[in-house]
């Protein structure tokens, strides 16, 4: 059975490990605090690589931003890493092939793949931390656009300017339904600037919670309308917060598109890195 080595480059954590065919790790997973420089990240990758090459076939990467279609670098800058990590020559890693695709896709892949979303030709993974990923698959295909850039969750929520989001645009759905999100709908409905997600979860402020998850319910018509899904997952650190149950049946009364199901992801705290590798070792297998 053939094996990947998969890493997962993040702005504050790099992990790495091996994974076979079935999207099972099969290796210890190794931690990395994330360089603040350039030359320090290309550092830490060379020294993973050299340390396990030779026991795979392929080398998937997971990375915070969008990637091209070649599935070989970045577009454009993350925000959230080093400046020059852009310009980064992944291919230059090793001798054998390098596979690169944006985080979030990753783990999309990974449920369509072996979890919530498997079985499901059309399905939407959005996964909420101190921002918004998404991935989209498209009749069992990762769709990314024409450039690559397809899935990332900035759609506009409000025409009126309300929030300004990260991204630089204005009332964003990630400015709403993000951590960094709740953490501002919270502030603005206690007055507390001190007020953390922390203390929202933990402290079950219903009202809050409410409304943060109607926001999330208002983009998910949206995204059902758009692409109609037979399901849509729910991820990262703060999904696990949000009704499924709630959200697919206030979906489903508003959508002019057919039912659809809403679940809890279910490929595990490393499905960036299963997908990626999942995702190198079908693009090995159908380039021969």
């Amino acid at each position: 059975m053939k094996k990947a080595l998969v890493i997962d480059i993040g702005g504050t954590k790099i992990y790495n490990t091996i994974i076979n065919e079935n999207g099972e790790i099969i290796a210890e997973i190794e931690k990395h605090s994330t360089p603040k420089t350039f030359a320090q990240i290309k550092s830490t990758l060379e020294e993973i690589v050299r340390k396990h090459e030779n026991d795979v076939d392929v080398i998937g990467i997971a990375t915070c931003g969008a990637v091209n279609n070649e599935n070989t670098g970045i577009l454009g800058s993350t925000g959230n890493i080093a400046a020059e990590y852009p310009t980064m020559d992944f291919q230059a890693l090793s001798n054998k092939k390098v596979f690169v695709e944006n985080d979030a896709n990753a783990a999309a892949w990974a449920e369509h793949v072996i979890g919530a979303s498997k079985g499901f030709p059309y399905s939407i993974m959005l996964t909420f931390g101190t921002g918004v990923g998404g991935g989209i698959i498209l009749n069992n295909k990762l769709y990314k656009g024409k450039s690559g850039a397809a899935g990332e969750m900035h759609f506009k929520m409000y025409p009126d300017k309300r929030r300004k989001c990260t991204c630089g645009s204005w009332d964003c759905f990630e400015i709403y339904t993000s951590g960094t999100g709740l953490k501002i709908t919270a502030e603005e409905m206690s007055g507390n600037p001190d007020i953390t997600t922390y203390d929202v979860i933990e402290g079950k402020m219903t009202d809050i919670i409410n409304r943060w998850q109607n926001d999330v319910l208002t983009g998910l018509i949206g995204l059902a309308n758009l692409f109609d899904p037979d399901v849509i997952v729910l991820s990262g650190s703060l999904g696990e917060f949000l009704d499924a149950e709630y959200l697919e049946r206030e979906v489903n009364k508003e959508i002019v598109t057919q039912p659809l199901k809403i679940r809890h992801a279910s490929a595990g705290n490393y499905s960036g890195m299963i997908g990626a590798g999942l995702l190198a070792l079908e693009a090995m297998k159908n380039n021969g």
